[in-house]
């Protein structure tokens, strides 16, 4: 049933980043294992129309916030207002609580912004002006950023960097998808295509379903031997985290269940850990330190060389 109901959801994705089937299968994943995902690409590769379309199918509140140079972190979080009828301050609520935030070009906002989202993402809650606001669930932010060279962009801080479970690109179209694309957006706007096929309901039970998916001891061994390598890796500076393991795990679990499977295979955590781990190292010697593509072509050389012992 949860497995059903995940491919049904991606079908209807599938109606507005089209041609891009792996693309909507990281982002279900990062949904589905409780995580955050962070997409690097260029504009106007369907970024923005991939998180709308997603809060459009799932029927959760969605809520966009357009990162700029001068965005506070009470433009995120909320504030205070003073009631002059009867001299008391209310709190109003930022564009954070809400089921699903689009965090549009993460990386224009100044550090200090950007880390507003930290308690957010990492224990679902707002600590404000002393007092702490539990967020609802599901809470899954789809942050977006330009590629780090272009004018105007600042780095995400590392510890940002850690809380989103996948990073990831959209890519450009192939000819055949692309020329698809021109006529799907001359007859009509392509999100009108998706159709509200799940509830916030639906979502939890495939969260919950999710921490069901069986992953045998040499699954979790396959997975510590990967991580262990990237922290002796002569090319890092420092390797993945606990917090990356964990990562890997879990979504291996939803990649899995993505795939109509409530158990783990190899197969999964390779699919995966590029996405997952290439953002959490950190390269020596290198201007863009961590998840270039180096970074990435580090984890795949570290697939290849772990054996598969599941």
């Amino acid at each position: 049933m949860p497995a059903a109901l995940a491919s049904k959801l991606a079908n209807q994705l599938s109606r507005a980043l089209i041609g891009k089937p792996e693309v909507v299968r990281l982002l279900l994943t990062g949904l589905f294992a409780r995580g955050h995902v962070l997409i690097e690409d260029l504009p106007g590769l369907g970024k923005t129309t991939l998180a709308r379309a997603l809060a459009r199918a799932v029927g959760c509140d969605f809520k966009r916030v357009q990162f700029t140079p001068d965005l506070l972190p009470t433009d995120i979080i909320g504030t205070s207002i003073y009631r002059q009828h009867d001299s008391a301050f209310e709190f109003r609520e930022g564009p954070v609580f809400t089921n699903i935030l689009l965090a549009d070009e993460i990386n224009r906002a100044t550090p200090r912004t950007q880390s507003a989202l930290l308690e957010a993402m990492g224990e679902l809650q707002i600590t404000a002006e002393g007092q702490t606001r539990k967020l609802s669930r599901p809470f899954f932010v789809i942050a977006t950023q330009n590629p780090i060279e272009h004018a105007g962009t600042y780095p995400l801080p590392e510890s940002q960097l850690d809380r989103f479970m996948l990073k990831f690109e959209v890519g450009y179209p192939g000819v055949e998808d692309e020329k698809r694309i021109l006529f799907e957006h001359a007859d009509n706007d392509t999100l009108q295509r998706v159709e509200r096929v799940l509830t916030r309901e639906d979502v939890l039970v495939i969260q919950e379903a999710v921490k069901k998916v069986r992953v045998d001891a040499s699954i979790a061994d396959y997975i510590l031997e990967i991580v262990g390598e990237t922290r002796h890796h002569p090319k890092l500076l420092s390797g993945v985290s606990p917090r990356g393991s964990v990562a890997l795990f879990r979504a291996s679990q939803a990649y899995a269940l993505t795939e109509g499977r409530d158990f783990v295979v190899p197969d999964d955590v390779k699919a995966i850990a590029v996405p997952v781990l290439s953002h959490r190292v950190i390269e020596r010697a290198s201007f863009d330190r961590r998840g270039g593509r180096s970074g990435q072509e580090i984890v795949r050389k570290i697939l290849d060389k772990v054996a598969v012992n599941a």
